[in-house]
């Protein structure tokens, strides 16, 4: 019998936003290029980081991000869908690299997977999950009120994908959703895993439960790698000289998602 397909977790820590874009691309071409036989999951906590998706409104921002940038947070323009949204410390972000080929080529059906995922995730700390109608992530209802939960835009090519998600698990990152309005949504209201839990939740807690979420969702067994282990792989795929960008620019299927 075949071994079932895993999946390859890789706990990167707190790493700068834009060390760990430039990992996600690269891991990215090289899923596209069959480099990497195996989907990713990168899970990482950021520094305070506002990030710009292609569907951000000027009235998602109430502070230009020179403003943002002069109280200490880094802001980027990404290629992500969905509006602006924020990162930063006590916050679980996960980079899915998922060759959808090998799943099925739907976009819609893929953010309906990550919510499945982070739905079971949340589960074992007491947490149900549900949706919001025309949005994208993760929401709790209780008190006769929606509290959001998790953000989620990805972007994706030759149907592989990468950006991802972004949970709340400590109450710290709430306050710098006060700076903006979180996913252009007028009136959300953020929350976290702890604080609707009613108590001290760890991110590597639910980084644990949320690797094991995305293995049972898309049928993978989850495989932890250390960073120098991904990075070998890395530098194998390119040491084989494909350029995946360039070899499958003709396939190329781009997709994008409110959050």
């Amino acid at each position: 019998m075949a071994a079932p397909p895993r999946l390859f977790v890789v706990h990167l820590g707190t790493l700068p936003y834009a060390e760990a874009l430039e990992l996600q691309r690269a891991v990215a071409r090289a899923r596209i290029s069959g480099a990497i036989a195996e989907d990713v999951l990168l899970l990482v906590e950021h520094p305070p980081v506002f990030t710009l998706g292609r569907s951000t409104k000027t009235t998602s921002l109430p502070l230009s991000p020179e403003a943002l940038r002069e109280r200490g947070v880094e802001v980027y323009e990404i290629e992500r869908g969905g509006d602006v949204t924020f990162h930063g410390p006590g916050q679980l972000v996960g980079y899915p690299i998922v060759d959808l080929k090998r799943h099925r080529k739907d976009l819609h059906w893929y953010l309906r997977q990550v919510e499945e995922a982070l739905f079971e995730g949340i589960a074992p700390f007491g947490l149900a999950g549900v949706r919001e109608a025309g949005y994208t992530g993760v929401w709790i209802e209780r008190g006769g009120g929606r509290r959001k939960l998790a953000s989620i835009g990805v972007h994706a090519r030759d149907w592989v994908t990468w950006h991802g998600f972004a949970l709340n698990v400590t109450e710290e990152p709430l306050r710098f959703f006060d700076l903006i309005v979180p996913c252009g949504i007028a009136g959300v209201e953020m929350t976290a895993v702890a604080r609707e839990a009613g108590r001290a939740v760890g991110v590597a807690q639910v980084a644990q439960q949320v690797a094991r979420g995305f293995g049972r969702v898309f049928g993978l067994v989850p495989v932890t790698l250390t960073v120098g282990e991904l990075r070998e792989r890395l530098e194998g795929a390119s040491s084989g000289g494909a350029n995946s960008e360039t070899a499958n620019s003709g396939t190329a299927n781009s997709g994008t998602t409110r959050e």
